[in-house]
C-alpha cells in the first residue's frame, strides 16, 4: 500500500471534516464520521487484499466516501452525499497523480455508495461496489448495534416497548442477511455481521422475556 498517498488522504479527510460548521458544532458527530471512515477503509483494505484489487485505491476511496459531511445538508443532503463526496474528491485525487481512469472508477464507487446512482457515467465493477459494501458492513457491525441502541434510548423504554422494538428489528435483519454484495469476500463479511446481529437481538429478546417473571 502506498502509505504516502494514504496519509495525504487522511490529512485531506480530517481537514475537510474540520471545516464543516455542523460537525464543528457537534464534536461527537465529527468523531463518529472520522471513526466510521476509518472502519470502512479497513474493511475496504480487507476486501482489496482478498480480491486482488489495488489496496491503496480502495482504501483511498473508502476514506473519502463521506467527505461531503463537511457540507451543511439540505433537504436532500443525505441522499446526495455520495455524489457530493465524489465531486469533492475528484480534484484531490487529481492532485495525487492517479491515472484518469482510476480517478473515474474511484469517484464512481464513491458516488454510488448511497443509492446506487451516480450523476456521471460509470460501470458497476466489483471494485466500484466495494465502497458501498464496506460501508454497509460497518453499518451493521458491533459498534453500530451499540450506537443505535444508545441513539434510540433503548434502556429508557418500557419492557413492552423493548420487546416491540426487537420484534420489529429482527425481521428486517433476517431479510437483509441474503443481500448480494460485489465480491465473495464482502458477502462472507456481510453474512458474518448479520448473523451476529440476529443472534444478539434474539438473545436480547429472550432475556427480556425472562425479565418479566417466571416463564413456562
Amino acid at each position: 500500500m502506498n502509505q504516502q498517498l494514504v496519509r495525504r488522504t487522511e490529512d485531506y479527510l480530517r481537514a475537510m471534516l474540520d471545516r464543516g460548521r455542523f460537525l464543528s458544532a457537534n464534536p461527537p458527530e465529527k468523531r463518529y464520521r472520522l471513526e466510521h471512515s476509518y472502519r470502512v477503509a479497513n474493511l475496504g483494505r480487507q476486501i482489496a487484499q482478498s480480491e486482488g484489487f489495488d489496496e491503496t485505491e480502495l482504501v483511498i476511496a473508502c476514506l473519502l466516501h463521506d467527505v461531503s459531511y463537511c457540507e451543511d445538508f439540505g433537504e436532500t443532503g443525505w441522499a446526495e452525499h455520495g455524489r457530493r463526496s465524489a465531486y469533492l474528491s475528484r480534484p484531490f485525487l487529481e492532485s495525487l497523480g492517479l491515472a484518469p481512469d482510476r480517478i473515474d472508477e474511484i469517484c464512481y464507487a464513491i458516488a454510488i455508495h448511497v443509492d446506487d446512482r451516480a450523476d456521471f457515467p460509470g460501470e458497476r465493477t466489483p471494485f466500484a461496489l466495494s465502497v458501498g459494501d464496506a460501508d454497509n458492513i460497518d453499518r451493521f457491525d458491533v459498534y453500530r448495534i451499540h450506537e443505535t441502541l444508545c441513539r434510540d434510548r433503548f434502556l429508557e423504554l418500557s419492557p413492552e416497548e423493548k420487546r416491540d422494538y426487537l420484534e420489529q428489528r429482527l425481521p428486517r435483519l433476517r431479510e437483509l442477511s441474503g443481500m448480494q454484495m460485489g465480491t465473495k469476500t464482502a458477502e462472507a463479511l456481510w453474512g458474518e455481521r448479520l448473523s451476529f446481529s440476529i443472534r444478539f437481538f434474539e438473545k436480547l429478546l429472550s432475556q427480556l422475556k425472562c425479565s418479566a417473571g417466571l416463564v413456562e
